[in-house]
């Protein structure tokens, strides 16, 4: 491990607990520091109480979920393919969660209603099943990621000519619903849910950690990690399915995000500079988690970022570091 690597580690750690204590903070009421700390055990006003408890604690969570998870699927896939534009919709993964909620809001706008409390997330949760079983099966075929990479992106492809047929048939208000939704927020997830959304993650990054070895042995090929015991056709389908969990499950509660996943592991490879897994994975979860909250805040500010989309500010922040990746060109594959 590179000695600046703790360092790195730590920083990433302090300015996420700031950015986490800004974010129960900032809001359309500013709540002094020790009122917040006084809320958090329950004690103060009941309004204060019921702010942090209900809104800025359960989005703060959220946030740092989905940018740890989002920027883990995007180091996977990149390391899977073997391509630094590969990100966590690589598979068709977040295409097919967007059909499942635009089947559900667009072309039967009645069975939203029918299930209000997850309606939603669970028409996203199948869409991006439905998709990975079909990669799943394509693997067993094949056995060829350069082939599930494009299998993939015509999946993408195919359930966005859906989307566009059914939104071409809906109303202007189922409309306007799946417009918000697909702009990505980090404030859907209500306590009693928060569950429903962490239990996932967190299992979906332990699993992401478990395949360290295999990926590094990856980075060379899969010829090359094959020749040093390497199973790899198994570690492709968990590399898949760990990917699936975690882009479905956040893809259901908050939105397609955009960028998080495919900019956050260059990030972290400069800050590292290394392609050893043992420490990009952790620092690759940090800094998502960090960039997520740091996004989220900016919409937060009042009078700057109020009304502006998610998805705008990730795409801001992460269509320079895209540019910058295709710039640097052979340098990135001799990086990995």
């Amino acid at each position: 491990m590179p000695a600046r690597v703790p360092w790195i580690i730590a920083f990433l750690l302090c300015v996420g607990i700031v950015l986490f204590v800004l974010h129960l903070c900032i809001g359309p009421v500013a709540i002094p520091v020790d009122e917040v700390w006084s809320a958090l055990f329950g004690h103060g006003s009941s309004t204060t109480i019921r702010i942090i408890h209900s809104v800025r604690l359960p989005e703060a969570i959220t946030a740092t979920l989905a940018g740890g998870g989002l920027a883990a699927c995007g180091l996977l896939m990149q390391t899977l393919f073997r391509n630094p534009l590969a990100g966590p919709s690589v598979l068709g993964l977040s295409s097919g969660a967007s059909l499942g909620v635009a089947l559900l809001m667009l072309a039967v706008p009645s069975g939203a209603a029918v299930l209000p409390a997850f309606g939603v997330g669970l028409g996203a949760i199948v869409g991006a099943m439905a998709v990975l079983g079909v990669i799943m099966l394509a693997d067993r075929r094949m056995g060829d990621g350069v082939a599930l990479l494009i299998i993939g992106l015509m999946i993408g492809y195919l359930c966005s000519a859906v989307i566009s047929v059914l939104q071409v048939a809906s109303s202007a208000g189922a409309l306007r619903g799946y417009i918000l939704w697909g702009m990505g927020s980090f404030t859907g997830v209500v306590p009693g849910r928060m569950g429903w959304l962490m239990v996932p993650v967190v299992m979906g990054l332990l699993g992401a950690f478990w395949l360290v070895k295999p990926l590094n042995a990856l980075l060379l090929g899969e010829a090359y990690a094959a020749s040093v015991g390497v199973d790899v056709r198994p570690t492709r389908s968990r590399i898949m399915w760990i990917t699936g969990l975690l882009a479905g499950t956040i893809t259901a509660f908050c939105g397609p995000i955009a960028f998080l996943g495919l900019a956050t592991p260059h990030v972290a490879r400069g800050l590292c500079r290394t392609s050893d897994h043992a420490v990009l994975m952790p620092v690759t979860i940090l800094t998502g988690a960090v960039l997520a909250l740091f996004c989220d805040l900016l919409i937060k500010l009042p009078g700057v970022g109020v009304g502006i989309p998610l998805n705008a500010v990730t795409s801001l922040l992460g269509a320079p570091v895209v540019a910058w990746v295709l710039l640097r060109g052979k340098r990135w594959a001799r990086a990995t």
